[in-house]
């Protein structure tokens, strides 16, 4: 098909390097006559019923000058956590007229601006958007974004480094506090699912615990971790090391015991896994035990390093991949490659990975890679670290 005009969302969390993808992608269509519109906010104006879209408002044309903003923080075109597509559980649900409306209703919208097609950047949840669209009849193509780098069929999410860099700095900084003082800093990093800032931010600051969800089998207790850390402090103590720095990730909180689990959830079904605030409390039961076992007082404190990650100014690995992923975009819509979501191999060449590959059929969930534990990088970290896993 000739396309004369597609539209762009951007949703979920900010990523470093938002506005590269935004520029490369749109620079990509202007140069080949294809006009560009930017919708703010994410799907909530697009999903919003009786709500005519007016330009300057709720959406806006993208032009050339983009360009400059290429290593400018946040996301220019503003988003949002608005999930219009977050009652359908099951293949079947995309046939009920009630929860494919909100589908239908930005296919109605796009149409009646003549977009032409979607390009949608973001998560997990806005890949699930995006399929269902292409499932309502909406030619898309989906970028991924994610500082967590939980994506099956990248090997690095734009942002994720930048993520891990900004949260080096601080990490370093509290670790020759706590050499300097005799004391412990716990910290706990952004990751919903998979560890991989805990692990690489844990090794560029020279952690000496580094724990993810992949350390965790089954369930646990958070006096069981708090034990363990306790006694490696101990151990290294002996050994005649004293103070440092242990990493935990937030998505330890999802492997809690049901009676520690945070209950909080935002209305959009999330759970707001920093309530459980576990670094807090295992700072604190580890202080505890310590003392029970030592009979010595020692400070152990809690610190959370986590949306300062997001909307730092980004690399310049991750300008240059965001740019090839929006790049990406126009390569795969101007060959008809609907369906796909960009992807960029270990030499910058650009690649369509289809939604089939990346979505389960039967409950249209996308798939989260997490950290194997066979693979160099666990093993690095162990390497590097006291192993704690259960």
């Amino acid at each position: 098909m000739v396309l004369k005009k597609i539209g762009m969302v951007f949703s979920g969390g900010p990523a470093p390097a938002a506005n590269a993808v935004i520029s490369s992608a749109t620079l990509s269509f202007l140069k080949n006559g294809i006009e560009v519109i930017g919708f703010y906010d994410g799907f909530s104006h697009l999903e919003k019923e009786n709500l005519e879209l007016k330009e300057n408002e709720h959406y806006t044309f993208l032009k050339e000058w983009i360009s400059c903003l290429r290593n400018e923080r946040g996301v220019w075109i503003r988003t949002s956590r608005a999930n219009p597509g977050k009652d359908i559980k099951k293949a079947e649900d995309l046939k009920d007229p009630g929860k494919t409306a909100k589908l239908r209703l930005i296919k109605d919208k796009l149409e009646k601006l003549s977009v032409d097609a979607l390009i949608t950047i973001g998560g997990d949840d806005t890949l699930k958007t995006s399929n269902f669209l292409y499932q309502t009849g909406v030619k898309t193509v989906h970028i991924p974004k994610t500082i967590d780098n939980d994506y099956y069929g990248i090997a690095w999410t734009f942002g994720f480094w930048t993520a891990v860099d900004s949260a080096k700095v601080p990490l370093l900084t509290l670790k020759s506090d706590a050499e300097s003082t005799n004391s412990y800093f716990i910290v706990e990093l952004m990751g919903r699912k998979a560890g991989f800032i805990t692990y690489a931010a844990g090794i560029c600051g020279e952690a000496f615990i580094i724990v993810g969800a992949e350390d965790i089998d089954g369930t646990f207790n958070p006096d069981t971790l708090s034990e363990k850390i306790a006694d490696i402090i101990i151990e290294r103590e002996k050994k005649g090391l004293k103070g440092g720095l242990i990493c935990v990730a937030e998505g330890l909180a999802d492997k809690l015991e049901d009676e520690f689990k945070p209950k909080e959830i935002d209305k959009h079904g999330n759970v707001y896994y920093g309530t459980a605030e576990l670094y807090k409390i295992l700072a604190k039961k580890a202080k505890e035990i310590y003392q029970n076992k030592t009979g010595k007082e020692k400070r152990i404190n809690a610190k959370q390093i986590g949306y300062e990650t997001r909307t730092s100014p980004p690399i310049s690995y991750d300008i240059v991949l965001g740019s090839m992923l929006g790049y990406g975009g126009y390569r795969l819509m101007s060959e008809g490659k609907f369906g796909s979501m960009v992807s960029v191999e270990a030499d910058f060449t650009i690649k369509a990975v289809p939604f089939s590959e990346l979505v389960d059929p039967q409950t249209l969930y996308t798939k989260i890679r997490l950290i194997d534990r066979q693979s160099d990088l666990y093993k690095l970290k162990e390497i590097l670290s006291y192993s704690i896993k259960e």
